[in-house]
């Protein structure tokens, strides 16, 4: 594959994918390796919301803080009865296995939670 294909063409999405995987990684590495994050309350109103994506545009915009603000588990959390985790979010893209929300805009797993997570 020439340069040009790689930049134009679906080296590109090749490329996104294994960064990607690499994000995926080291945030499962920060959490594993035992990154406090602040998983409650969740953000359940309009508010909780705000006051939380608020943070997230204060904060320095290290992946630490991002995962820290936000709640971010390895594992789904059991919330009013409701399973929440990335892939049943608004937010989740399953092709990609990424979360678009604006604030965060990250690679993700599937069966990963925060809380900003939106039905």
């Amino acid at each position: 594959m020439s340069a040009l294909e790689d930049l134009t063409g679906s080296g590109t999405r090749q490329v996104s994918e294994m960064s990607d995987e690499r994000i995926r990684s080291q945030i499962e590495t920060l959490l594993k390796n035992g990154l406090d994050t602040e998983t409650m309350p969740r953000a359940d109103t309009h508010e909780q919301v705000l006051e939380i994506t608020k943070r997230l545009h204060e904060s320095d915009g290290s992946l630490e803080s991002k995962l820290v603000i936000s709640g971010f588990t390895l594992d789904k959390i059991d919330h009013g009865g409701i399973e929440q985790e990335c892939q049943t979010c608004m937010y989740y893209l399953v092709h990609r296995k990424y979360c678009e929300l604006p604030e965060l805009d990250l690679p993700v797993e599937p069966k990963w939670s925060c809380r900003l997570w939106r039905i």
